[in-house]
């Protein structure tokens, strides 16, 4: 007997399958170190074979060997987004190496504060640089080789500081840089959607990585945690899920979404 159309869409609702990526290829920028290399190990592990690209060519090849570690597949790539074809070079070895790619991370950014009226043009400039071109040209050789098979999922990282600013943080540069990859998100998005390719950001709030041991942030940590309905900084670990989400086929029919992750401080 045929299956009725409300059948089959309660058969989808409840396939939990559609939240595993496994068959997929990911290129994960910025992998070797904090949220990156969390997710480029969660994606492994719900099945990616994971191209972890990364500036530091240390922090990638240990990364890799973490997924390889646990029974997955990775691969270790030296790069830098902010040089021209850098990160083309790197889809075209994890295509070589891995298979055609479907999903990718862009997560490789820089973090610091400076009062506005001290900030020079080259450390404004560097911002931009490296969170908002570097991304972009990340974005444009991953969405080109998605384009030869007419699917793929990008995420990219962007951060309630492009949402809210702080007032004991002075990081002008930086606030303004991630709210640029969260409207950037939304454009590439509209542009993209009929050649199968979804693109989101992921807004994660405080979360103890490199970023946020820094000593402008570490001194303020326990008032800033008292500011949080959940009382706590969060863990990379727990940015894993929402992005494995957002790549995945179980988020279908999102695109231009930017997923706010940040314990409720954001609410305030």
């Amino acid at each position: 007997m045929r299956q009725s159309t409300k059948d089959a869409r309660a058969s989808m609702v409840c396939d939990v399958s559609r939240f595993s990526l496994r068959g997929d290829v990911a290129v994960v920028t910025g992998g070797g170190s904090g949220i990156g290399r969390a997710i480029a190990l969660g994606l492994a592990s719900a099945g990616a074979r994971v191209g972890v690209a990364d500036m530091s060519a240390e922090s990638a090849i240990k990364t890799a060997g973490e997924i390889a570690g646990a029974g997955g597949i990775g691969l270790a790539i030296h790069t830098d987004v902010t040089s021209e074809g850098g990160i083309g070079h790197a889809v075209k070895v994890v295509e070589r190496e891995l298979g055609p790619l479907s999903l990718a991370v862009n997560s490789a950014g820089i973090a610091n504060a400076v009062p506005a009226l001290e900030l020079t043009t080259e450390q404004f400039e560097q911002m931009y640089r490296i969170n908002v071109t570097g991304l972009f040209r990340s974005c444009q050789a991953e969405a080109r080789a998605m384009l030869r098979t007419g699917r793929g999922s990008i995420l990219n990282l962007a951060s309630i500081s492009g949402i809210v600013s702080h007032r004991e943080m002075l990081q002008s540069h930086y606030n303004s840089a991630k709210a640029a990859v969260a409207h950037l998100t939304r454009s590439l998005a509209t542009e993209w959607a009929t050649h199968g390719i979804r693109v989101n950001s992921l807004a994660p709030g405080f979360t103890l990585t490199p970023m946020n041991t820094r000593e402008e942030v570490s001194s303020m940590r326990a008032d800033i945690s008292r500011h949080i309905p959940l009382e706590r900084f969060a863990e990379p670990e727990e940015m894993v899920g929402p992005a494995v989400f957002l790549l995945s086929s179980a988020a279908s029919y999102c695109t231009g979404v930017d997923l706010v992750v940040d314990g409720g401080f954001t609410l305030l």
